[in-house]
């Protein structure tokens, strides 16, 4: 370097030089076995302006305090060790927005305001083993209510639906040639919980066959993908989650779905819905189901909701959360066993105790004031 505050002009590090940016091929991710962020090709209509590209690199290498910068629980802000691969440059509701991949380890959003005197925008968060569905789309911009995505390059068809209407079909998404959506609405953060929007997401056939699978915004970079386990079948070995677009899984998430208030902006990656035991209920026919929703984070730990779903008049009743965990591998392929009790009452008033555990629980005791 040269000078005090600065290096002379036209000497950059390799790392935040634009031409040594990385940039992959437009058809790598239908040639390649790593289906991930590696895979994404530089789109948007200013992949070639140096001016803002050199800008949103310096400002990663030493962010003035003009520029508001955020991370995901977890995730470090150095600058990059080595120069990142470009995934998207260009205009986005009155900003010029950079996204650059990290080595694997991270992706990071640069945002600064076309007109106005505004400041630029830092945004980090993690993304270590992503795959086709947690490398399938990237916030690209929040206004309002809503947000717009920037999908990977091998989704073939996206819908918008609620989570709270399972019984209602979803409606096609707007993509733009860069990649880009339309505006989805964002899960409203307080006040009544009436909608959960998700993106259903479907992945070419050129990679795999007819993959759809659903995932949400909660506040971060990249979307949370969301899962479910069904229940337990008699005599049948223990299930694996699959993505939540049967009716089975959309009727279980639209009793769950506002129970993702409480993940919002800790580094979720996905969030699994384990319907672990159904339990007829005393005093009639009617029968219980428990579930187990495990949201694990890009850094390792996950938190655990047991979630007890009594009948209900109304499909969308929230379920009611008896039992809440962190940092646990409960509910996980490393914490398979579970058990979890409450109190309920029955139509005639009578108070219950009720337990349920996983298919290793063979008896379950009660003592006290039971």
């Amino acid at each position: 370097g040269g000078g005090e505050d600065r290096a002379p002009a036209g000497v950059f590090a390799p790392v935040l030089d634009p031409a040594e940016l990385m940039r992959t091929a437009a058809e790598r991710w239908a040639d390649t076995s790593r289906v991930d962020f590696t895979a994404w090709p530089a789109r948007g209509g200013r992949t070639d302006d140096d001016g803002l590209l050199g800008r949103a690199l310096r400002a990663w290498a030493g962010p003035p305090e003009s520029v508001r910068v955020s991370a995901t629980p977890g995730t470090f802000t150095v600058p990059p060790a080595q120069p990142p691969r470009l995934l998207f440059a260009g205009e986005v509701d009155g900003a010029a927005v950079v996204l650059f991949h990290d080595g694997g380890v991270r992706v990071v959003r640069y945002a600064e305001p076309l007109s106005g005197s505004g400041g630029a925008a830092l945004d980090f968060a993690r993304t270590d083993d992503a795959d086709v569905t947690t490398g399938a789309a990237v916030v690209v911009s929040r206004t309002g209510d809503g947000a717009r995505f920037l999908l990977a390059p091998w989704i073939d068809a996206s819908t918008t639906r609620d989570l709270l209407a399972p019984d209602t079909p979803g409606r096609p998404l707007e993509v733009g040639p860069d990649g880009v959506t339309a505006a989805v609405p964002r899960p409203a953060a307080g006040g009544a919980c009436e909608t959960w929007p998700v993106l259903r997401l479907r992945s070419s056939g050129r990679i795999v066959e007819n993959h759809a699978f659903v995932v949400t915004d909660l506040g971060d970079l990249a979307p949370v993908h969301l899962t479910y386990t069904p229940k337990p079948g008699r005599g049948a070995p223990a299930r694996q989650p699959r993505e939540a677009t049967s009716t089975e899984a959309l009727v279980a998430w639209a009793r769950t779905a506002c129970s993702l208030r409480t993940l919002a902006g800790s580094g979720v990656r996905s969030v699994n819905n384990w319907a672990f035991a159904e339990q007829k209920l005393p005093e009639g026919r009617a029968s219980a189901d428990w579930l187990c929703t495990r949201a694990d984070t890009w850094r390792g730990p996950g938190r655990v909701l047991v979630q007890f779903l009594a009948p209900a008049a109304s499909p969308t009743e929230p379920a009611a959360v008896v039992a809440d965990r962190d940092d646990t591998a409960l509910c996980s392929r490393f914490g398979q066993h579970v058990l979890a009790g409450t109190h309920w009452r029955a139509d005639s008033g009578r108070w219950y105790v009720l337990a349920a555990g996983s298919r290793a629980v063979t008896r379950i005791e009660a003592s006290g004031a039971v």
